[in-house]
């Protein structure tokens, strides 16, 4: 029996393999913010390396007149409904078109209510996801451009990482996901393991390597190692 067991272990340590592959530490989410509207930037509320909740205003535009035809419009409604709702008390009795006309100026308050809350909101900048600020490049008094957009926060996730690896593609019916990576990242003396999570599917034909990824937290983003996906 031990040496059926002896036999099995040596079967098994023969078909295993170990794949080297190189990786960069990437935040697990970025991205690139900026205005999509035209003005005076009224407020700055963060720096780099704050971290912020998704939905934190950021930063702010100069925006009292658009606040201004908001609340023109948002009284235009309120009378517009009122009309509207005292000509369905009695539509049975008014001409069809003198209805519809009503009806029509209601709708289009409505509308019109829509797009300029658009257009006030885009006087907010606010942060997609929870994370942390990497970037800033926006000062109070600077202009910005609708029509030229400019990166002004880069955000990514705090701690939530992704090793982005890179292997021979001779080994692309080897590697699969759910195997073991054991990795070092340089100047780390310590030994991690991790899963591969996914595999790219292409190969890269200028290196002749394939990309997989690795869930990882904390590393700092940008450093380099390497190690050997475990398999068998």
């Amino acid at each position: 029996m031990k040496r059926i067991l002896s036999l099995l272990l040596l079967v098994m340590s023969l078909n295993a393999q170990e794949v080297y592959a190189t990786f960069n530490v990437l935040a697990d989410q970025s991205a690139n913010l900026a205005f999509d509207a035209s003005g005076i930037v009224k407020k700055v509320n963060v720096g780099i390396s704050s971290e912020v909740k998704q939905g934190d205003i950021l930063a702010v535009l100069e925006n009292d007149d658009k606040y201004a035809m908001l609340e023109s419009v948002k009284t235009t409604l309120k009378f517009a409904k009122r009309d509207y709702e005292r000509q369905v008390k009695i539509k049975k009795l008014i001409d069809e078109s003198k209805f519809d006309a009503y009806e029509l100026k209601y709708e289009s308050a409505k509308n019109k209510l829509s797009y300029e809350q658009a257009l006030y909101d885009k006087t907010f900048l606010r942060a997609p996801f929870d994370g942390v600020i990497f970037f800033k490049d926006i000062e109070v008094g600077d202009t910005v451009s609708g029509m030229m957009l400019k990166t002004v926060f880069k955000i990514q996730t705090l701690k939530k990482r992704k090793l982005v690896l890179e292997f021979d593609q001779k080994y692309h019916k080897s590697v699969k996901v759910g195997q073991t990576f054991k990795y070092s990242v340089d100047g780390d003396g310590t030994q991690y393991k991790g899963v591969i999570s996914k595999i790219y599917p292409q190969a890269n034909s200028d290196n002749r390597k394939i990309k997989a990824e690795v869930v990882a937290e904390s590393f700092m983003v940008g450093l380099f190692g390497d190690g050997y996906i475990i398999t068998k």
